[in-house]
Parts: structure tokens; C-alpha cells; sequence
């Protein structure tokens, strides 16, 4: 079988994709399984895996601003939600055969160490895949912000957005049954077509860094490995 592209990425996966079939306010135990032991698998192949989990199958700080609580306080809401799902995503990697720790922009030594770059690093040295949860620290950016962040920051070769659908399509394929999907594009392309699938932002920032982003669906497994032996279907975002 072919080996893989990078050797170090960064996989973000949705808080969405966590809950499957169980609704808002839940973790599928056996989705959380299935995302695990694909990361276990794709780690064997000698990747080095950073993951940045998001929160919004719990809090998404934009819709709690719509309901009477500040965006302020409903994304610091959200940040502790991503250390939830990732405290949970790292127990599932351990039953599986892995070793993971969890990192957290935000200080809560009680709970999991605070990241830090380099011994983040050393980490990934040691054979662990690193949980980047907590968001940047900060209020107003998302967590694909976070995952093209904190890939910049520990060297990964690209971001594995793992979504719900197989790559960047033209329209919603769940509403467009037209809408066509794309092989390849370019940052700028995807930040000029306003494209949901990741902010601005994270599109800009991986423009700078000429960090590729790579769409796929997390719905099947070994996804993630496919994808990284460029066999799965996605869509390609470079400069």
C-alpha cells in the first residue's frame, strides 16, 4: 500500500462528527471508537498526530449569542467543551492500543497540562498523538483557526479537516443535489467563494504558511489513513 504523504499532521475533528447519531448534548461512544482507532491505525504507519477536537456538539459560542449569553462568554463555554470531547477522544485512543495527551490553551493543570509548544513536541517525539483543546485561549476563533495554528506552531506538513461530507462541494450537497465536488483549490479560491466549510480566517492563515488543508469525510473508517495515502476522496486546498 502506498505510504503516506505528511509524517506529521494535524487531524481537526468536529464536536458533530462526535455526537453521530445521539444528537446534540452527547458523544457517540461508538463513533468516539471508530475516530480512535483510526488515529491508533494511522499513527502505526509513523505519522505524527496532532489532534484539535471542537466543542459544538456541546456549545457553539455563535448560536449561544443568539440566546440572551454574550459571544464572549459563550465561546469561553466552547473552549471547555473541546477539553471535554478531547479528555474523552484521548481515553478512547488509550483502550485502543494508543498513547495521547491532552493539551489545553487553557490553564487547568487539575485536569490536563496547558499547551506549550515545545513540550508539545517532545511529546509527539515520544510516539503520543497531542489533543489541542482549548481553542487558540482566546474568544472569536474557531477551532479550524486553532488546528492551522497549532500546525504552523509543531511543524505539521498539512490540516486533515475531517468533516461529514467528502470534500468542499460548489453548494450543500444535503440541499443541492447539483452541487459538484472539487478536487483541487486554492486558498484564495475558497476564501473569494465564501465556502462554509472552514473560516476565513483558517484559510488565511494556511495561505501564509502554505500549509495545505485537505476536506474529507470521517464518516467511514480508516478515513484518515486513506486520505493520508491518497486514496480516499477529499478535496485538496493549497497555495
Amino acid at each position: 500500500m502506498a505510504e503516506p504523504i505528511y509524517r506529521r499532521v494535524v487531524v481537526k475533528v468536529s464536536g458533530e462528527a462526535m455526537m453521530g447519531t445521539d444528537g446534540a448534548g452527547n458523544i457517540h461512544h461508538p463513533t468516539l471508537e471508530r475516530i480512535a482507532a483510526d488515529l491508533v491505525a494511522t499513527q502505526a504507519l509513523g505519522v505524527k498526530l496532532g489532534i484539535v477536537v471542537g466543542g459544538g456538539n456541546f456549545v457553539r459560542g455563535v448560536q449561544m449569542s443568539g440566546n440572551g449569553i454574550p459571544r464572549l462568554t459563550g465561546d469561553l463555554m466552547g473552549m471547555l467543551a473541546t477539553v471535554m470531547n478531547a479528555l474523552a477522544l484521548e481515553t478512547a485512543i488509550e483502550a485502543a492500543g494508543g498513547s495521547a495527551r491532552t493539551m489545553s490553551a487553557v490553564a487547568m493543570p487539575e485536569i490536563c497540562e496547558t499547551f506549550e509548544r515545545r513540550r508539545a513536541l517532545r511529546h509527539l517525539d515520544k510516539n503520543r498523538m497531542v489533543l489541542l483543546a482549548g481553542g487558540t485561549g482566546n474568544p472569536f476563533f474557531t477551532t479550524d483557526t486553532t488546528a492551522v495554528l497549532r500546525g504552523a506552531e509543531i511543524g505539521a506538513g498539512a490540516v486533515l479537516k475531517a468533516t461529514d461530507v467528502d470534500g468542499i462541494y460548489s453548494a450543500d450537497p444535503k440541499k443541492d443535489p447539483k452541487a459538484t465536488r472539487f478536487e483541487r483549490m486554492t486558498h484564495q479560491q475558497a476564501i473569494e467563494r465564501d465556502l462554509k466549510v472552514m473560516d476565513a480566517t483558517a484559510f488565511a492563515l494556511a495561505r501564509e504558511n502554505r500549509m495545505p488543508i485537505i476536506v474529507f469525510s470521517i464518516r467511514e473508517s480508516r478515513a484518515i489513513e486513506m486520505v493520508l495515502r491518497g486514496e480516499g476522496r477529499a478535496t485538496v486546498v493549497n497555495s
